[in-house]
């Protein structure tokens, strides 16, 4: 696995890492202890600021296969991680508004039901298998955020498969599209965990921070928060570019 992985590395040397956004929730909301959720009026002008600046929120499939085309000036990757149930309801519609796509993150094993893995937040419900269909023929790309919203470095190796190959397996019976994506959940993730990730086909994957293991399946990715307009978005973008080479 790790030869795998050190070639996909390699023959991506020296590149730009994309601009990647990561969101989780995006709803009205008061507590909001964790950060995780972009009220909907705040969302849309964070997609107009994109296109007004000249950028366009698409999916990672569709990014990353810009790059290899070498076509991606101007496309910015559009994450949610969680699947919530609010992607269906107010994400999905925002998108089309403004000719965006973007790339869901689903917790395979978790499907309809909350986020139990943050104690202190409000109760947010997950997209059921019917949610997680619409969103797909709508366009969306479905990528998977593992079985059970688990520490993957924590994991034993058939742990790592369950979380790595059954989520897709799953995620691919509901959609009835190929599962290209992999996000780790809370970010966590070492070379042991990109290896398995890798060698179960996964085209790429998702973390958060810069690492000694960055590269094609764990690319490092900018929050996105509701306190980012347009003044911060710069800002952030800037960091990128200035940034974003190995």
């Amino acid at each position: 696995m790790t030869q795998t992985v050190s070639k996909l590395t390699r023959s991506d040397t020296g590149r730009p890492f994309p601009y990647v956004l990561m969101y989780h929730s995006v709803a009205v909301h008061q507590h909001d202890p964790y950060l995780v959720t972009v009220d909907p009026r705040r969302f849309d002008q964070q997609l107009r600021w994109l296109r007004d600046n000249g950028l366009r929120g698409v999916s990672m499939g569709e990014l990353m296969r810009a790059r290899r085309a070498g076509e991606a000036r101007g496309l910015v990757g559009l994450t949610f991680d969680d699947g919530y149930a609010d992607f269906a309801r107010n994400v999905v519609p925002a998108l089309q508004r403004h000719g965006c796509t973007a790339t869901v993150f689903v917790i395979a094993g978790r499907i309809g039901g909350d986020n139990e893995w943050d104690p202190a937040g409000p109760r947010k419900r997950l997209m059921t298998a019917e949610e997680i269909q619409e969103v797909a023929a709508a366009g969306a790309e479905v990528g998977s955020h593992g079985l059970l919203h688990q520490h993957m470095s924590y994991l034993d190796d058939d742990e790592l498969v369950a979380e790595s190959v059954a989520s897709r397996d799953l995620l691919r019976e509901i959609t009835g599209q190929e599962v290209a994506g992999f996000c780790y959940p809370y970010g966590d993730v070492d070379r042991r965990v990109v290896d398995a990730v890798a060698a179960a086909g996964y085209e790429y994957a998702c973390a958060i921070w810069r690492s000694d293991v960055s590269g094609p399946h764990a690319l490092p990715r900018t929050y996105i928060g509701d306190r980012d307009g347009a003044l911060r978005l710069r800002a952030k973008h800037l960091r990128h570019r200035l940034t974003s080479r190995r």
